[in-house]
């Protein structure tokens, strides 16, 4: 009986998640794995369109920004309930998205990312020029942290640690569900061929507006949390520096495999905190690493490994046939 196997690795890791905050016992850190979580969140979103129906979207950064807005004026200025404040701002990003999308899909490849792209530019403007609404550079300050459930309360950083963990794993099951299903299966057809998917009748449209919107569900979840974390947030986080941010992670993880967004943000994130002595030069480290890892890598880590583990259960039976073929020869 294998003890090392895929699923005990996966319990394994789930375990070790929730027993950090009592091992580590260190908010900075605590700090530090929670944005890693909320980005990750967002960069599912992006993975959904981009990585398994083959439209990138560099609108998510907005889309995001979004979903923060929408929580910090429904709380901050409606006195919204925090919880149905979570749920509203989920649902204006989807509203949006739906909007967005019914235009944006009507384009394809490069076209398409231009688009999202100036879409995300413009949402970044409104935030900043509509001061009466967003209050503009001033930004949204006293954004409410979490509501109690309960007992259960969400003023200490292991707390909110802890939610925004049940919200990340509660998306990579969603993730795991649609990827294998007939939906994803449906969204992986358009992507290798949306043209033989249209002549063996699967609604392209259709199939892309849902995978659109339910991205921007991700996004604007993943909003709505660092809002509530941050406690504060300005026109900045729906700036185009926050998209190509999310984009990094994606590609670096794994664009198209479900643990990359996971893996791609974990390790950035990481590897940014402890490279702050170097200020505005680790960008000389991340420019060449990114572009190593896209020419050697292009699926990223988690399809690197992938590709690596498909290639030695390949060559394992041709191993089995030689030993079996020096046996009889040696009989």
């Amino acid at each position: 009986m294998k003890i090392l196997t895929k699923r005990n690795g996966i319990i394994a890791l789930i375990i070790l998640a929730f027993l950090f905050p009592i091992i580590g016992q260190n908010d900075y850190y605590l700090h530090m794995l929670t944005l890693s979580f909320i980005w990750a969140i967002a960069v599912y979103g992006i993975n959904l369109l981009s990585g398994y129906t083959g439209y990138l979207s560099l609108a998510h950064g907005g889309f995001f920004a979004i979903g923060a807005y929408s929580l910090g004026l429904l709380t901050v200025k409606s006195g919204m309930n925090f919880w149905l404040a979570l749920v509203g701002a989920c649902l204006i990003t989807c509203a949006i998205g739906f909007v967005i999308g019914l235009i944006a899909l009507r384009t394809k490849e490069h076209f398409f990312a231009i688009y999202t792209l100036c879409v995300g530019y413009i949402i970044y403007l409104v935030i900043d020029k509509w001061e009466g609404l967003t209050e503009g550079v001033r930004g949204l300050i006293g954004i409410p942290a979490p509501g109690n459930i309960g007992p259960i309360t969400f003023d200490t950083a292991a707390s909110q640690y802890y939610l925004v963990l049940v919200f990340l794993l509660a998306v990579i099951i969603v993730m795991y569900r649609i990827i294998h299903s007939l939906t994803g299966r449906t969204y992986m057809a358009i992507r290798n061929s949306e043209d033989l998917a249209q002549t063996i009748g699967i609604s392209t449209m259709k199939n892309k507006l849902t995978a659109f919107v339910l991205s921007t569900f991700f996004a604007g979840l993943a909003g709505a949390l660092y809002a509530s974390f941050i406690r504060f947030i300005g026109p900045d986080i729906g700036s185009t520096s926050i998209m190509f941010d999310l984009l990094m992670y994606l590609l670096v993880g794994g664009i198209g495999t479900l643990s990359g967004p996971l893996v791609g943000t974990l390790l950035l994130v990481i590897l940014s905190q402890n490279l702050q002595f170097l200020q505005e030069y680790r960008m000389l480290i991340f420019g060449p690493l990114l572009t190593l890892i896209i020419i050697f890598y292009p699926r990223g880590i988690a399809g690197a490994i992938f590709d690596w583990k498909i290639k030695r259960k390949d060559k394992k039976p041709s191993v089995l046939r030689n030993d079996v073929s020096i046996k009889v020869e040696e009989g």
